[in-house]
């Protein structure tokens, strides 16, 4: 939602998104993909979403959080104790927090209970949120996944056209081995992938400012302390987009269900993730024109 002034406001100046029916007017789906032992990809998902709407101005966005087990979406959006409305014809309406559409398995389900689902149920809950939510045109979806390389990214890529892929990591070495089995999935099934992101490079000290590395060094450090993401990004040969910081204000901000890229896009991390998704829409503007210029000369 938005005030008269053309900021986006809290979702509670606003209940609920009144979607415009219809479901093929997505632009661009993208997800974002980390390791399966570490946090951040859901953090990265919420700003990349608001960068995105900040430098894409009026253009609708949205943000599906296929991650069943561990929802954390709503909670960082400030949905946490909000429900979607459902049409007539039992599709879901998402709800819109800072101008982003949002739909998430956590709006389903109380959030202090555990989903504990067999496979099946997993995927018919994965297909109702792809099928049945009206999310209305869309310039770009941003999808959090969850981690791992299982039935739910299998079904995804499989059956959704995504023209890219954010591969979110942290430093250690376990963590970019999981990661990497991820990319090797996403190069099987011919998934576009943008590049990595890695998330908690490096603490800073809000009180003198000085950086420390937490878990390796970058690329001048010996080759026992390089960092996970530029091993990561020699095995595979994609670049690494972005390097976040542990910021204690993204993680207050998160909790409070106001995310930094409301609350502080001008800070320094705020500034990684502007240029973040200036590097997407580049992506998404190439891929746009070699597809038109495939057109014009078949």
């Amino acid at each position: 939602t938005r005030s008269s002034g053309g900021q986006a406001t809290h979702p509670r100046s606003s209940k609920y998104s009144h979607g415009v029916i219809g479901q093929r007017g997505c632009r661009s789906v993208h997800h974002v993909e980390l390791d399966s032992c570490f946090p951040g990809k859901s953090t990265v998902a919420v700003n990349l979403s608001l960068a995105l709407k900040n430098r894409l101005h009026e253009e609708p966005i949205g943000l599906l959080d296929l991650d069943v087990f561990g929802p954390s979406i709503p909670r960082m959006m400030g949905l946490d104790d909000l429900k979607p409305e459902i049409d007539s014809k039992k599709r879901i309406i998402p709800l819109t927090s800072y101008g982003i559409k949002c739909m998430s398995m956590g709006f389903l389900v109380d959030s202090d209970s555990a989903v504990v689902w067999r496979g099946l149920m997993v995927m018919s809950a994965v297909q109702q949120l792809l099928r049945q939510v009206i999310w209305g045109p869309l310039h770009t979806l941003v999808i959090d996944m969850p981690p791992g390389t299982g039935d739910v990214q299998l079904s995804l890529c499989q059956n959704v056209p995504i023209q890219g892929v954010v591969i979110v990591t942290t430093p250690q070495t376990l963590a970019t081995s999981d990661t990497r089995r991820g990319i090797q999935m996403l190069k099987t099934l011919n998934v576009p992938i943008y590049g990595i992101v890695e998330n908690m490079t490096e603490f800073i000290c809000p009180a003198c400012g000085h950086h420390s590395p937490l878990f390796g060094h970058q690329k001048d450090g010996p080759e026992s302390t390089v960092s996970g993401g530029d091993r990561l990004a020699e095995a595979t040969g994609l670049p690494v987009l972005a390097r976040f910081p542990i910021d204690p204000e993204l993680i207050q901000s998160a909790d409070a269900g106001k995310p930094l890229m409301f609350t502080a896009p001008q800070s320094k991390v705020g500034c990684l993730y502007d240029q973040l998704a200036e590097h997407i829409i580049k992506c998404q503007n190439q891929t746009v024109h070699t597809t038109l210029s495939s057109k014009n000369t078949s």
